[in-house]
């Protein structure tokens, strides 16, 4: 990430989308909609790559394209009238929850101080969890949502959110000093909340889709999307952020 060019960077970022949708789809998908799935990881990396250039129009183009071209598939190809809303929405979710981050993220690593701003993204969440597990490990008593996560804890979150304030200042004063101290407070208020719901919402996925993890490629952790929960609601605002501080 930090010494790719623009190219090698958006390859990165594709690769990863591919990898994550192919787990998202896996995991919502039933078993023998294994053509469905392949296709959607493919429409997902085009969308994905379309939304790199940052472009509006591009972004436009290929969500009307994916509309399109998934309601006619199922029009044509439904197994299961009682079913076909949800599995055309399943794949359109999928689009939207991973893909549209994922291209946001190569869109902001190509703006001015593009991998500062991903590498404060990564910092802020890494602080964020980091802070909110051991804070919970030893000061946790309220459970903060048992039906989604029952080991995290209120204490646990305020840690997060205090771990993402320091995270947010030590990515200033290391490597990111265009960055006012306002702004770093602003941007940890938002990050460290959003890091912690990725997180849940990830869980509350695999709970509705009855599995531990999302995927098995990573060894003692599970899938890209396991590692991709509490980043990925951090991309888009810290992209439009970026442009409204005149990033853009």
């Amino acid at each position: 990430m930090y010494f790719a060019n623009s190219f090698f960077f958006r390859l990165l970022v594709l690769v990863v989308a591919g990898l994550a949708l192919a787990e998202f789809y896996r995991m919502v998908l039933p078993a023998d909609r294994g053509r469905e799935q392949l296709l959607a990881v493919g429409g997902g990396v085009l969308f994905v790559w379309l939304t790199a250039f940052g472009h509006s129009g591009a972004v436009l183009a290929g969500m009307s394209l994916l509309l399109l071209f998934w309601v006619t598939w199922f029009l044509f190809n439904f197994r299961d009238l009682g079913s076909v809303v949800q599995q055309l929405g399943l794949v359109h979710f999928g689009i939207f929850y991973v893909g549209l981050p994922l291209g946001l993220l190569a869109a902001l690593g190509d703006l001015p101080w593009g991998r500062e701003w991903v590498f404060l993204i990564l910092l802020v969440a890494m602080a964020s969890d980091t802070a909110a597990y051991f804070v919970g490990v030893t000061l946790g008593r309220r459970k903060l949502y048992p039906a989604i996560s029952p080991n995290k804890s209120v204490e646990g979150a305020v840690g997060g959110l205090v771990g993402a304030l320091l995270g947010a200042l030590l990515a200033k004063y290391w490597f990111f000093p265009v960055l006012s101290v306002w702004e770093c407070l602003l941007l940890a208020a938002v990050l460290g909340p959003l890091a912690q719901i990725g997180d849940l919402v990830e869980s509350m996925l695999k709970r509705s889709c009855g599995v531990k993890d999302s995927g098995h490629l990573i060894p003692g952790h599970g899938g890209i999307l396991d590692r991709l929960d509490s980043l990925l609601l951090l991309f888009p605002p810290v992209y439009f952020f970026a442009l409204l501080r005149g990033f853009g």
